[in-house]
């Protein structure tokens, strides 16, 4: 599947900003970089994603050592070039992933930023359960914290993906791998309620397999959700940015916070490497200290 290459750098900066929730100062930042490894592209001659050629960041990388860019900057670029390759690969826009020998300058990792118990409460109770709009925002609130779920599995997920019995859920995360995810009694409790009193209403006459429906009764969409997020965010008096990543950042946390086994949030977040899940465990140096003093002898 072949995209043009403004339509595919577009897609990627949506997915930055909604799935990753970068701010916008560093969305512009990539977007920079990145129009400039399309010039290059453009250079060559290429006009479709599906016609990158394998050594094309290396030789943007020439183009930019000759533009006498400080190292940092270099590294800045090849990476968003990188992360843009990598993602127009996993999406099928692609073929394969140019770029993947080329060396980066390791940079440390960043800790997640997460909500405490008491502003998820407050994020929670933020939509108007009086409205269908209100009723379905709490529930894919629910949802998004009490399955950890990434922005697209959220927005992603089918009538056909509910196992109400069981609690759980059928996910389809990167790559198109399943996982069945639990989430809950307090989502539980919300989802049900929104099938019953808020769904039906935004469904209007449609026929749509979406669990969570716009107002024109068709799938939210991830960007529609995130500025339904901010909007209760600011509601609750949260000054954190707040992003569907950070959702699912607390959700990793709080589990580990309350003694979870680290190899099953790996699981549950659906990491397929136990890297990724292990950032969480330095997250929150206050309960560390908290634990410390506790059960230390001398804490």
């Amino acid at each position: 599947m072949k995209y043009l290459l403004d339509a595919a750098l577009d897609c990627f900066l949506d997915y930055i900003a909604v799935e990753k929730g970068l701010l916008p100062n560093t969305i512009e930042s990539y977007g920079r970089d990145l129009r400039a490894y399309i010039d290059t592209l453009e250079d060559l001659g290429v006009r479709h994603t599906d016609a990158i050629p394998l050594e094309a960041p290396e030789l943007h990388l020439v183009k930019l050592t000759r533009r006498n860019l400080r190292a940092s900057s270099r590294a800045r670029a090849l990476s968003a070039v990188r992360q843009f390759q990598q993602f127009l690969a996993r999406e099928g826009m692609a073929p394969e992933t140019p770029g993947r020998k080329l060396a980066t300058p390791k940079r440390a990792k960043r800790i997640p930023k997460v909500l405490t118990i008491d502003q998820i409460e407050r994020l929670l109770a933020a939509p108007d359960s009086r409205t269908p709009i209100g009723i379905r925002d709490r529930a894919m609130l629910e949802v998004g914290y009490g399955a950890g779920l990434r922005v697209s599995e959220l927005c992603g997920l089918e009538l056909d993906d509910l196992m109400e019995d069981e609690q759980l859920l059928l996910v389809r995360g990167k790559g198109r791998k399943e996982r069945l995810v639990p989430y809950g009694k307090h989502a539980d409790r919300a989802l049900r309620r929104y099938l019953a009193r808020g769904r039906p209403v935004l469904a209007k006459s449609r026929i749509s397999p979406y669990l969570f429906l716009n107002r024109k009764g068709v799938g939210i969409s991830r960007v529609g959700f995130f500025k339904n997020l901010k909007r209760h965010a600011a509601a609750a008096g949260i000054e954190l940015e707040v992003s569907p990543h950070v959702l699912r950042h607390s959700f990793a946390t709080h589990l580990l916070e309350g003694g979870a086994d680290l190899r099953y949030v790996q699981e549950l977040l659906g990491h397929a490497d136990i890297s990724t899940t292990q950032v969480y465990t330095s997250v929150d140096t206050r309960h560390l200290i908290e634990v410390h003093k506790a059960f230390h002898p001398r804490g």
